[in-house]
């Protein structure tokens, strides 16, 4: 009986601490995030208005829209290391700030090289923020606890659709002559300014890692610690412990994720860039209400996205959770792709689509951080994000291209079902382990 209370009074205590953790991160790191995206995505908004008033095509619009992800690419990997040597706090802060400014200048693009190069930047300055965002959880939550934590972080993918996509419609519609600027001028300015402020906020809030959270009593630190390096000592990738860079880049299997997050990436960016003007083709042209509309597919991605990454948390799943959302998300785009098919049938098709999608991304990342530790966590989380990010510049690069030749979006939507469905299939045929949280010491000091 002396032993069960000690278990129950250990295993409360530790719930108290996570929760604090978590009531403590992420809520900043989810507002961020938010922030990053708007910045990201707001170009398909800007599109509306600013394609007739630069005389850009479908494919340049994609190109621009998905270059982004080449900066990304190449800069990804050397990011998450710099994280890793500076911390946390001293590097997401600046590149927020200066992410906010490249954004904002893109209302000075006049020609399609010049919206070319913003974008790139862009993608340069961001690329360290989603994957330093995931190698930090790292530095404080297990495996038991991290599949929820990303969704609940990823959920800013979804609610940035929900919140920019009002913000922006008003935006179009209501400045769209404002000061002599066009209404996808002011898109720019205005959301970049929350990223400029979160950035600085960063710089005074966030703290590197739990040995050096002041908020935490001693014991919460121990316990955190404790859990944590438990964790390391259980980690295998193909039966053996990888911690070195070469352990990242040299393993099939690091190789098979990115292919994976590929496809899932490319299904999501060909929804992000494309529904507005889908929308607007499909149901109607007036900024506020496409902006209005955008609130339904990301509000129920948002809702579905955590549910996913909860009941995967509390079953130990992963590879069905992360392979039937892919395949139901390829399955939506599929249907919306339907020639002649009704707007709203369309719309909710496509509501399908981006809320298993953005499920799948999310819990696919207990994956790799099952695996993975030390420096190989770093660059090979880093590595992950950056291959399959790639997904990102080739589907909107993709649909742009095929609608200048077909004048339609129903051919370049089945294209990109293939991505989804590709990881569908590679998780459910080669990731075939079963992530059950281990069991952890219960060790607790002076709770």
């Amino acid at each position: 009986m002396a032993r069960s209370t000690s278990r129950d009074t250990a295993s409360e205590f530790e719930r108290r601490v996570y929760k604090r953790v978590t009531s403590r991160l992420i809520p900043f790191l989810f507002l961020c995030y938010i922030f990053a995206y708007i910045d990201r995505v707001n170009v398909g908004f800007a599109k509306l208005q600013m394609q007739q008033d630069l005389g850009i095509s479908d494919a340049v619009y994609g190109t621009a829209a998905g270059i982004f992800f080449v900066g990304y690419f190449f800069f990804e990997v050397p990011c998450n290391l710099a994280l890793q040597k500076i911390g946390a706090r001293r590097w997401l802060g600046p590149i927020m700030i200066v992410w906010g400014c490249v954004s904002a200048c893109t209302m000075l693009v006049r020609t399609a090289h010049e919206f070319y190069l913003l974008r790139f930047l862009l993608g340069i300055v961001e690329s360290g923020f989603f994957p330093g965002v995931i190698l930090y959880l790292t530095f404080w939550y297990t495996r038991k606890h991290r599949a929820k934590m990303v969704a609940a972080f990823m959920t800013a993918v979804p609610l940035s659709g929900v919140i920019g996509g009002p913000i922006s419609g008003w935006i179009l519609d209501k400045l769209a002559s404002a000061g002599g600027l066009r209404g996808w001028q002011w898109l720019y300015i205005v959301e970049a300014a929350p990223s400029i402020l979160a950035g600085i906020a960063t710089l005074l809030f966030l703290e590197d890692h739990p040995q050096k959270a002041k908020w935490l009593s001693e014991a919460e630190r121990t316990l955190l610690l404790d859990r944590l390096q438990y964790e390391e000592s259980l980690k295998r990738l193909d039966g053996v412990e990888r911690h070195s860079l070469k352990d990242a880049f040299g393993s099939l299997r690091v190789w098979v994720l990115c292919l994976v997050y590929f496809g899932t990436v490319s299904g999501n960016y060909a929804i992000q860039f494309w529904l507005p003007q889908i929308i607007k083709d499909t149901l109607t042209k007036d900024p506020l209400k496409i902006g209005l509309l955008t609130m339904i597919p990301w509000g129920v991605a948002a809702l579905v996205m955590v549910l996913i990454g909860h009941h995967s948390d509390v079953t130990g799943e992963r590879r069905w959770h992360v392979s039937l959302a892919a395949f139901s998300g390829a399955c939506g785009l599929a249907i919306s792709a339907i020639p002649g098919i009704p707007g709203v049938l369309g719309l909710i098709a496509l509501t399908v689509a981006a809320s298993t999608i953005v499920s799948a991304s999310a819990t696919f990342w207990s994956l790799p951080t099952a695996y993975l530790s030390g420096a190989a966590a770093s660059a090979g989380i880093a590595w992950i994000n950056s291959v399959g990010n790639l997904g990102g510049f080739v589907s909107p690069f993709l649909v742009g291209h095929i609608r200048d030749v077909t004048h339609s979006t129903s051919l370049a939507l089945f294209v990109v079902a293939c991505g989804p469905l590709m990881a569908a299939i590679l998780v459910a045929t080669i990731f075939k382990q079963r992530f059950a949280p281990a069991r952890e010491p219960a060790r607790v000091t002076n709770p």
